[in-house]
């Protein structure tokens, strides 16, 4: 089974479509065949961008990347710092 990868428009335009479908009496498990997606694809996504508009989805998904990148330079200066001060207590 292969896996789509949705951009945040695609995901915001196919929870927007859900809810018009649920709101004509349509069951949650019949929208989520006729979008090609799972139930749980659908809460997941509905519990992180649901109400949000595009360029809110946007953004989030920006800020996402950044931190972590950062957490990654962290990481990284954590461990240069560790070396550091082990090769400092060695040359005692």
């Amino acid at each position: 089974m292969s896996r789509n990868r949705y951009t945040a428009e695609q995901i915001i335009g196919m929870l927007r479509e859900a809810e018009v479908c649920l709101s004509q009496g349509q069951r949650v498990g019949e929208v989520c065949r006729g979008l090609g997606i799972t139930e749980q694809t659908y809460y997941r996504w509905r519990r992180e961008l649901g109400g949000m508009k595009v360029s809110q989805a946007r953004r989030l998904k920006e800020l996402q990347t950044e931190n972590s990148r950062l957490k990654r330079v962290v990481a990284e200066l954590t461990l240069d710092k560790l070396i550091l001060r082990e090769a400092l207590e060695g040359n005692d």
